[in-house]
């Protein structure tokens, strides 16, 4: 079959969907994009025509505290209102802040139509762009609501696609599919695809509703770890201001890995993070040795702080960090410094802690390759979210630059304020 009868068989697809659709929604399909205006998105930003429809989002973590970015076709105007090499771009630019650690693509297909689809050809460069870099750190592609347009692409693709990067991707025929994958309430998913998902899941028969009723939230445990407050933690552990976790997890990398190469950007076994959380849930002695992987407890370090019910950071300080952009480069550490002075004194305790380690593994950079900016892009995310959703990409710069200044200035920033009960790594 030539590539021509594939693009013409894809548009009879996509016609047979939009036909479908308006079938099972019993109103006329609308073709009209998903309105999502980014309010923290700069008119400045070096792809604002692209980035303000909100087609490419970050999507918090999966469950492996790998980042996700979502696309969402359901998004894409009209082509000749979007210009589709500008899109291909800013992916590029999107991605290439993370294809140096592991990351999760979703891809929202609800919305793809005859008036908004790239050409075949288009899609065929694409993927020829992103080369190597791209598609070795991306651990999973999750393709949501395929339709036999997705099958025309796979027979097109097919021949380009490797049998590894094959083995990365995964339809889901229903949204409630992603909770086992990821943290589904960080998606921001767009209404349209939710009631997309409704319309499929009313059509079915036979099977029982998609969402079952959510327990009540149990107590936790009396030894529980995880998800529970910093004060839990310390009125459950004797008066101790350093969490347990913490504590272990930076003792054990400053003893053994802070000359590993790429410390905090490499994921673990879902299995085995899951094992060790339930150990230290439970109150029973975890050893790191066992397992003979020092990304174990980089990761449980990690997955500790993004469990925390608040940010360690707090969600008082979300939009002071955001601001930082704004500050003159010369007067930026000074501003970090009275973000930090009006943290709660545990949670100063707690920061001045972490920050401390996380300083000593940046000068072992020469060997680990995770600069001050390196372990920012990690960490950033993990140390402040706002207090409802995941943050949008347009606040990742600021929210990583002052992450990366607390790193490369911590005794600047620190020195002012000592706490009594303070311990350092």
């Amino acid at each position: 079959m030539s590539e021509i009868d594939f693009e013409e068989l894809a548009e009879i697809e996509l016609q047979k969907d939009e036909a479908e659709r308006a079938i099972m929604e019993k109103r006329k399909t609308s073709l009209t994009p998903a309105a999502c205006e980014d309010t923290e998105l700069n008119i400045n930003h070096p792809y604002y025509d692209v980035a303000r429809h909100g087609i490419v989002q970050l999507a918090g973590d999966d469950n492996s505290g790998r980042r996700v970015i979502t696309f969402s076709c359901c998004r894409m105007p009209p082509s000749h209102q979007l210009n589709h090499s500008r899109l291909l771009e800013y992916l590029r630019y999107t991605l290439d802040q993370y294809v140096e650690n592991d990351y999760t693509l979703v891809y929202f297909h609800y919305g793809l139509n005859s008036r908004n689809k790239p050409s075949l050809n288009w899609l065929q460069s694409a993927y020829k762009e992103f080369d190597r870099k791209y598609k070795k750190n991306l651990k999973a592609l999750y393709v949501v609501h395929p339709t036999n347009f997705i099958k025309i692409l796979w027979n097109i693709f097919k021949p380009l696609i490797s049998h590894k990067f094959g083995k990365k991707i995964t339809y889901l025929n229903y949204l409630s599919d992603l909770r086992e994958h990821l943290k589904y309430d960080q998606l921001n998913i767009p209404e349209d695809i939710i009631r997309h998902d409704e319309n499929l899941r009313d059509k079915q028969k036979g099977r029982p509703p998609s969402s079952a009723k959510v327990p009540p939230p149990r107590p936790p445990l009396p030894t529980q770890q995880f998800g529970v407050s910093l004060q839990y933690l310390k009125d459950k552990n004797k008066g101790q201001l350093i969490p347990p976790v913490m504590k272990q997890t930076v003792a054990y990398l400053k003893s053994k890995g802070l000359r590993v190469e790429g410390l905090f950007r490499r994921s673990a076994s879902v299995q085995t993070i899951k094992e060790v959380q339930k150990l230290y849930n439970q109150g029973k002695p975890v050893n790191f040795d066992d397992y003979g992987d020092i990304h174990i407890p980089a990761v449980i370090l990690k997955t500790f702080l993004r469990e925390l019910p608040q940010p360690l950071l707090t969600f008082e300080s979300y939009d002071q960090i955001l601001g930082i952009t704004s500050v003159e480069s010369s007067l930026r550490v000074t501003s970090c410094k009275q973000v930090i002075q009006g943290l709660p004194e545990h949670n100063y305790i707690v920061l001045k802690y972490l920050i401390c380690f996380l300083h000593m593994v940046s000068q072992e950079s020469i060997y680990n390759k995770m600069t001050g900016s390196n372990l920012a892009c990690v960490f950033g995310l993990n140390l402040i979210w706002p207090p409802k959703g995941a943050s949008s990409l347009s606040a990742l710069n600021p929210l990583n630059l002052f992450t990366e200044l607390l790193i490369d200035f911590c005794s600047k920033i620190f020195s002012s304020r000592t706490v009594p009960g303070e311990i350092l790594p």
